[in-house]
């Protein structure tokens, strides 16, 4: 489901940039045969007038921007950035949706679970513990699994389980942190070919011209400046999955804790 789920996010983004590339190349045709129609009706003064102003209305937006800074940084080592920052993006919000799904309200789960151990026993408790989702409630269902086993027993297996879900609740995390360090590395490999294509120019023209070396500069600078971009953005998805992986875990902890008194005392 995971999976299907990040399939989907990068199929939709690329279908996405597909439509808006799309209709980026359709938009100039039709502003030219506009001009071209009020060129032909009215006089060149009036015709001067009206291209001003609708120059003035039609200024680019950020989005038309970055398609054409896009396209002039080249399709090469920029669709690999893009890649990386739609895979990125992918796992980034599976993460927070499952970490979501995984934060439960730990203080009103406990208060459940003690009432249904002193109304219903230990089966009345793994009950209610199978039928909630998230990490807490899964410890609570293996330490009363093994109640009959002894406090021991059960105090092992909740650090041992606990440590499983740990793990999952970190999936992911160190394939975000390589995606995070590769976008600046393909950016500055960008640039550095850039400024190697550059120097072929000038050594194929045989002279330094400032069209001839602005191209590769431009183009070089662009791929570092994505790779940045996607490096700062996945950055900011990864802190905060982070802080949300640290306080589930420390719920999992300060309501374990609890947990183990409350089986101590009902063991008494």
């Amino acid at each position: 489901m995971k999976k299907l789920f990040v399939y989907l996010t990068l199929a939709g983004m690329l279908a996405f940039g597909l439509t808006t590339n799309m209709q980026a190349q359709e938009e100039p045709a039709e502003a030219d045969t506009t001009q071209v129609e009020a060129t032909e009706e009215v006089s060149p003064a009036d015709a001067a007038a009206m291209t001003a102003s609708t120059d003035d209305e039609e200024e680019k937006t950020f989005h038309y921007i970055l398609k054409e800074k896009f396209i002039e940084g080249g399709a090469g080592f920029m669709g690999v950035i893009l890649l990386t920052l739609i895979i990125g993006l992918g796992l980034s919000i599976e993460r927070i949706i499952y970490l979501n799904f995984s934060s439960v309200n730990t203080t009103k789960l406990l208060n459940k679970v003690e009432q249904e151990l002193q109304s219903g026993g230990v089966d009345a408790a793994k009950e209610l513990c199978r039928k909630t989702r998230g990490p807490v409630a899964s410890i609570y269902f293996q330490a009363l699994d093994r109640y009959n086993e002894g406090m021991e027993i059960v105090e092992k297996s909740v650090v041992s389980y606990g440590s499983v879900l740990m793990g999952r609740l970190e999936m992911n995390l160190s394939w975000i942190s390589l995606f995070i360090a590769i976008a600046p590395m393909l950016g500055f490999m960008g640039t550095v070919i850039g400024m190697i294509n550059a120097f072929d120019a000038i050594a194929k023209a045989g002279d330094i011209s400032p069209t001839i070396v602005a191209s590769g500069i431009q183009q070089a600078l662009l791929t570092t400046v994505f790779g940045l971009i996607v490096a700062v953005i996945l950055q900011i998805f990864f802190n905060y999955i982070v802080a949300k992986v640290d306080g589930i875990v420390n719920s999992m902890e300060e309501a374990t804790i609890s947990f183990m008194d409350i089986l101590i005392k009902y063991n008494k």
